[in-house]
C-alpha cells in the first residue's frame, strides 16, 4: 500500500509543480493585455481554470498523501522531514500569494509588473529542488 500512496502522491506533485510554474507564467503574458481585451478575459478563464480544476485539487491531494505516508512511514520524527514539511508549507503559502494575485487579474486590480511575475515564478523552483533533495537524500 505504501508504495500505491507514494505513487499518487509524486503524481499529485508533479500536476501541482506543473500549475506553479505555469499560473505565474500566465501573469506575465496578462500584464500586457489591455483590462477589458478579449485577451485579458481568455487569461482570466485560463488561469480561474488551472487553479481550480488542476492546481488546487492537485494540492489537497499532495498534502493528504504526504500526511499519510509520513504516518505510514514513522517519518515525523525524523529531521530532514521536518524542514521539508517547513519547505511545503512554504509552497503552500505561495500558492495562495497566486490565488490573490489571480483574484487581483479577475477584478482588473493587478498593480505589478512582469518581472515581479517572472521572479516569482523562480521560487517554486527553488522550493522544489530543495524538498526533493530532502525526501530522496534524506541528509539528517
Amino acid at each position: 500500500m505504501y508504495l500505491w500512496l507514494k505513487t499518487f502522491h509524486l503524481i499529485a506533485v508533479i500536476s501541482w509543480m506543473a500549475g506553479m510554474l505555469y499560473l505565474p507564467r500566465l501573469f506575465v503574458y496578462h500584464c500586457s493585455a489591455a483590462p477589458g481585451s478579449v485577451q485579458s478575459e481568455t487569461f482570466k478563464v485560463m488561469e480561474r481554470r488551472l487553479l481550480r480544476f488542476i492546481i488546487n485539487p492537485a494540492m489537497i491531494a499532495t498534502w493528504l498523501l504526504g500526511l499519510w505516508l509520513v504516518w505510514q512511514g514513522g517519518w515525523h520524527k525524523a529531521g530532514w522531514f521536518h524542514a521539508k514539511f517547513a519547505l511545503v508549507l512554504a509552497m503552500s503559502a505561495l500558492h495562495g500569494f497566486y490565488m490573490r494575485w489571480m483574484k487581483d487579474f479577475a477584478a482588473d486590480r493587478n498593480t505589478r509588473p512582469a518581472r515581479f511575475y517572472r521572479l516569482a515564478n523562480e521560487i517554486p523552483t527553488v522550493l522544489m529542488i530543495a524538498i526533493v533533495i530532502l525526501a530522496v537524500v534524506k541528509p539528517f
